[in-house]
């Protein structure tokens, strides 16, 4: 079941990669990434609400908000850091580079988990999932060659290393929800509301100094209705992964890698509705991905 419930996150996060570009094209990133988590955020608002007032009745129905330690507070705030410090550098990187090269880029992902979970959790991979893990990084290899032929390169291009490091950031945090959702047996949507909660608030002090004293960056923003899209096909993607990880036999390297089936999504439909170049030629490093999926799932 747990492999089911990460596919159903797969297919929200596709349609959220896509959202995502169409919100911070030609707009200001760390507003629109605000914006998204608000619009989450009030998803959950309810349920809070509901937890306190009529806690039985969100038991039954399994939106129940359970209250936390200070010490968990703490452990949830450091997942905060590490993702908003993820999402700057990954919106950042999309308002610049076609999505076609950020979303492979983006689907390494997994191997940076693959290798943690070996370290950390003990996870044994067979020869097929190696075999898989190493297929994505090669293909995301032919991307990067691609990708110089629309104008980026990967060794001169600051964006490029932004979604990198985003990409490593977001791998960390993917290790960490399994601590979180296993470790400190955190139900996802207490651990959702409350990650979106200190979320906006590292991103309110930060925008305080960097966007609202500033009139022409004010000005510059475009609210779309993407942003909010943004937000809730984000937290449904991560309450079906949430849900995945609840279960004691999921294994968060084959998780990581079943979330990266998004981009079928994100390349074809994407790269049709955004206009993008060199659609065909992406879709061989494509199937490699898609075959390193296919492997880790299968073997």
């Amino acid at each position: 079941m747990w492999m089911y419930l990460g596919l159903l996150s797969a297919l929200f996060l596709g349609l959220h990669s896509l959202c995502k570009k169409h919100a911070v094209q030609g707009n200001e990133v760390l507003p629109v990434l605000l914006g998204t988590l608000l619009a989450g955020f009030l998803v959950f608002i309810p349920f809070f609400i509901g937890s306190v007032y009529n806690p039985e009745y969100f038991q039954q129905i399994g939106f129940y908000i359970t209250p936390i330690s200070i010490q968990t507070h703490g452990f949830i705030f450091i997942k905060s850091i590490i993702m908003t410090g993820s999402w700057v550098l990954a919106y950042a990187a999309l308002k610049h580079l076609p999505i076609t090269i950020v979303t492979p880029i983006r689907s390494a992902g997994p191997f940076f988990t693959f290798i943690g979970a070996i370290l950390i959790y003990d996870e044994n991979p067979t020869f097929l999932q190696w075999l898989g893990f190493f297929l994505i990084i090669f293909s995301v290899l032919l991307y990067s060659k691609i990708g110089k032929q629309e104008g980026i390169n990967f060794k001169k291009n600051k964006w490029i290393f932004a979604i990198i490091g985003a990409t490593f950031l977001g791998a960390s945090s993917g290790l960490y929800d399994k601590f979180l959702i296993q470790n400190l047996t955190l139900n996802p949507q207490t651990l959702q509301f409350w990650f979106c909660f200190y979320t906006i608030l590292i991103l309110l002090i930060i925008l305080s100094i960097t966007w609202f004293p500033k009139k022409e960056k004010r000005k510059a923003f475009k609210f779309r209705w993407t942003i909010i899209a943004v937000g809730v096909l984000l937290q449904t993607a991560d309450y079906f992964y949430f849900k995945a990880l609840q279960d004691p036999d999921a294994l968060i390297m084959l998780l990581s890698a079943i979330k990266r089936s998004q981009i079928i999504i994100a390349v074809v439909i994407g790269g049709l509705l955004f206009r993008e170049h060199n659609k065909r030629k992406k879709l061989i490093p494509l199937a490699g991905i898609l075959i390193g999926v296919f492997l880790i799932l299968y073997s």
